[in-house]
Order: C-alpha cells, then structure tokens, then sequence
C-alpha cells in the first residue's frame, strides 16, 4: 500500500470561523466551520481515501480487510480494527467551551469507549490569543463545585497566551479551552467524550443552552495545579525531534529544509504526518503522495523505508 490521503469532513460549530478555508485551503461552505477531521474512524464519521487505486475506500474497511498491513503487527494486537488515532485541525473564532476529558477507565464504564488524551499544536494565533489549561492553584471539588454555582469558575483558571509552534499536552482530566484566534492541529486518542462545564451562557442558533456535563466531570476532574502541559521540544532541521511520547501515541517533529531517508522497518505500526506549513512528497515503496499546509496523510505499517522530499516544509509524525 502506498500513502494514503483522505477527504477531509468538515464540521460547523457555533465556535467556528473561516481560517480551515483561508488559512488552510479546506473547501469550506460556511463562516462557522470550526473543525476538520482528517483521518477518523469514528462512526458515522469515518475517513474515505481519496488518492490512488483505493479512492472511495473507508478507513475502516481497509483495516478490516488489511489489518496488520495497514495498522502495524503490534498496533492490531492492541487494538485490533479499532483505529486508535483522531486528527483534526480546529479553528476557534469563538471560545470554546470548558471542558475535560475521562480517562480510559471512567470512559469505558460510562460509554464503552476509550478515554481522550490529546495534544495541540498551534498553526496559526492572532495578537493576544490565548487557551486554558489547567487550574491557577490547587482546587477542592467543594471549590470547584461553588465556582459554577457563583458563575466564578473562570477565575480559578490558568491562561496562555500562544504563538504558532507551541504545543500543548492535554492528559485526561484536565480542564481546558481553546480560546478565539487560535487555529491548531490536535492529535487525540479516537473517542468524542467529551465533558462540558462552561459554555459562557451562550445560546445555539435555535436559542438553546448547550449540554452541560456538570455531575458527570466532577470524579474525571483533576483538581490540582499542574506545570506538565507545555511541550518543549528542539527544532533542528533535517532530523527527527522528539515531542511526546505517551502510551497512547508518539510524535515528533521535522522541519525540512533538504530530503531525508527514515528505515522504518523495525517500527511496527503504520505513521501520520500532518503538514503543518509548506509542502513534503512522502513516499514509500509502493507510491507517494504530496502534502502541504493542511493535508494529512497515512503510510501503512508495512513500509519498510520512507523517504520525505521537501525544500521547505514543517511536519509532524504521529505513531503508536
């Protein structure tokens, strides 16, 4: 198999704004398009390839009909046709709301599902942007608890300002938002559970509040202040430079200036990079396939080499 692409499937949220289109060239139909989903297999939302011989194909019937091929001898054995990765790129206009994510644990007995660790990288951030991560101080649940009872809750929070580059670690547990005129790529265990506990009182098109998941956060929250989220991480050019490395994936970062070589034999288990400014020709020995700013693409956990082309480009590749 070669590298695959896959048809972006673009959601409106009542956060959204246009940059997936401007910034990244997505073929938006709306002024609210807050998210990109770039390779899933979540249901109902499942990936479609759209290069090569496989155009038309579902990521999930590629897995269940390739398996360890596709996924990587070791991946399948863990997880079996269950793809453990979600990519998106998010564009917030708007705040989005507070919230938090359970861990595999409390999301396998609640949903049946697994829990969601993530991480963001941002791409693009107007003046003064900022997300939230984490609480100011340590917090009682009884204070936590009394914050959205009084509508003081954003007090209790921890904000930073960002910049293109930096990128942020998001353990389960941890409450946080992206905030307005950030634009960023995040790479997620493969769930949609997601607890919402502020919204900023703010009503959907039909007048409506949105869900709020108050009594289901308050055993999932981590209530103490933490300094463990923001990833410092090298930039050198033209090699591989680790950023985080966690059970549920790895990723590193490529700033390319000339074309590199990887011997991929001995990792076991396919590889994503997403683009995340210029353009790189990734190819394996089965094919290739370009992408720029804004484009993902999967190398099956096959390939043996993997060569990456580029005179200018900034990528980021995500294994198990």
């Amino acid at each position: 198999m070669y590298p695959l692409k896959f048809r972006p499937i673009l959601k409106e949220r009542l956060w959204g704004g246009e940059k997936l289109g401007s910034v990244l060239g997505k073929s938006i139909e709306s002024d609210s398009t807050g998210e990109s989903w770039e390779l899933s297999a979540v249901a109902g939302d499942v990936s479609v390839i759209e290069n090569g011989p496989l155009r038309g194909t579902s990521l999930q019937t590629l897995i269940n009909t390739e398996k360890e091929a596709l996924l990587g001898k070791s991946v399948y054995s863990r997880f079996g046709t269950e793809f453990p990765i979600l990519i998106k790129f998010i564009d917030a206009k708007k705040d989005l709301s507070i919230q938090l994510h359970p861990n595999d644990e409390l999301a396998k007995k609640r949903h049946n599902s697994f829990g969601k660790t993530e991480m963001w990288y941002v791409m693009d951030a107007d003046t003064n942007a900022e997300l939230i991560v984490g609480f100011n101080k340590n917090v009682s649940q009884e204070e936590y608890a009394q914050s959205l009872e009084n509508d003081t809750l954003l007090n209790l929070l921890n904000y930073e300002k960002v910049k293109e580059g930096d990128t942020f670690f998001i353990n389960t547990g941890k409450i946080h938002a992206i905030g307005a005129g950030v634009l960023l790529a995040e790479i997620q265990q493969t769930s949609d559970i997601t607890y919402r506990v502020f919204d900023f009182n703010r009503r959907d098109k039909n007048g409506n509040l949105r869900e709020l998941h108050t009594d289901q956060a308050l055993d999932a929250i981590d209530y103490e202040q933490k300094d463990d989220f923001k990833v410092a991480y090298p930039q050198m050019e033209n090699v591989v430079n680790p950023m985080v490395d966690c059970p549920y994936f790895k990723t590193n970062f490529f700033e390319l200036t000339e074309n590199i070589e990887q011997d991929i034999s001995e990792r076991d288990s396919f590889i994503i990079y997403i683009c995340v400014d210029g353009a790189v020709e990734i190819v394996n020995e089965n094919g290739a396939a370009t992408i720029q700013k804004g484009e993902t693409v999967l190398v099956p956990g096959s390939s043996k080499r993997i060569d990456l082309k580029s005179t200018g480009a900034k990528i980021l590749e995500v294994t198990i």
